[in-house]
């Protein structure tokens, strides 16, 4: 066993499968030494757990939830990419988070430290990365948030 296997086992954690695309896009694409993954939404088992917008119907710890289950989905396709060896991960070079919100809305940065330290807490120092946090008017299906991410791999 892998030590991310092994972490992601210690921690208790089980990736979910990979979910497809929504639309015509593939959910990851490898340039090189580089994955691009395309953006993940906060679905298991092919449903979507959350929905709503920040600032009305969703709480900050329910997002923050939901970017952890966005992280999760990433690092199923991310699995996929390195065919079930997440080992192959030398760093997560970005995260892109989207955050469906009110225009009053102000706590995006902790609403993507959700997904930020599950990242850190999988990966270690391979998980840190750059990122923005953003507010959107609207995000696919009503979902709270979505987050893509770029990854080097070897």
């Amino acid at each position: 066993m892998n030590y991310i296997a092994s972490k992601l086992q210690e921690l208790n954690i089980t990736l979910p499968n990979a979910a497809p695309p929504a639309a015509n896009y593939v959910p990851y694409m490898i340039n090189e030494n580089l994955v691009y993954i395309s953006g993940q939404l906060p679905i298991l088992d092919g449903k979507l757990v959350y929905k709503g917008k920040l600032g009305e119907s969703v709480s900050i710890t329910d997002a923050t939830k939901a970017a952890e289950l966005c992280v999760l989905n990433i690092l199923s396709q991310l699995n996929h990419a390195v065919e079930g060896n997440l080992d192959k991960v030398k760093q997560c070079l970005k995260l892109g988070i989207f955050i469906n919100s009110t225009a009053d809305f102000k706590e995006h940065a902790l609403v993507g430290n959700g997904g930020s330290d599950i990242l850190v807490k999988i990966l270690g120092d391979a998980g840190k990365h750059a990122r923005f946090a953003v507010g959107a008017n609207s995000l696919p299906f009503d979902v709270p948030v979505e987050i893509d991410a770029i990854f080097k791999i070897s």
